[in-house]
C-alpha cells in the first residue's frame, strides 16, 4: 500500500537547522511531484515547498525562501527538506505530500518545534 513516512522533526533553537526526510513506497515515486506542507496549531495547512517529478524545478513559499531547500532522490524514493535559520514561526507539523494529476497521498507528519 501507499506509504509516506516523515522523520527528522524535533526541538531546535532559533537559528538552528533540521533536515526532514520522507520515505515513499507503494507508488511510482519518480512520476509524482512531491511537496512539503506544514500546519501550525490553530492555523490552516500551508504549502512550504514543492519539487517536480524529475527534481528540476523547486518552488518555495515566500516565508521560507532562502532558508529551506527541497530535494529528492528518485533511486531511494526519498524527499528531503533542509531547514536552516529556523524561526519560532516555523513551528508546525510538517507533512509530506505526493501529487500526480488527481492522485494525492499524505504522510502523517512530523513535529518541528523552534524554541529557546
Amino acid at each position: 500500500q501507499v506509504q509516506l513516512v516523515e522523520s527528522g522533526g524535533g526541538l531546535v533553537q532559533p537559528g538552528g537547522s533540521l533536515r526532514l526526510s520522507c520515505a515513499a513506497s507503494g507508488f511510482t515515486f519518480s512520476t509524482y511531484a512531491m511537496r512539503w506542507y506544514r500546519q501550525a496549531s490553530g492555523k490552516e495547512r500551508e504549502l512550504v515547498a514543492s519539487i517536480s517529478s524529475t527534481g528540476g524545478t523547486a518552488i518555495y513559499a515566500e516565508s521560507v525562501k532562502g532558508r529551506f531547500t527541497i530535494s529528492r532522490d528518485n533511486v531511494k524514493n526519498m524527499v528531503y527538506l533542509q531547514m536552516n535559520s529556523l524561526k519560532p514561526e516555523d513551528t508546525a507539523v510538517y507533512y509530506c505530500n505526493a501529487l500526480r494529476e488527481v492522485m494525492m497521498y499524505w504522510g502523517k507528519g512530523t513535529l518541528v518545534t523552534v524554541s529557546s
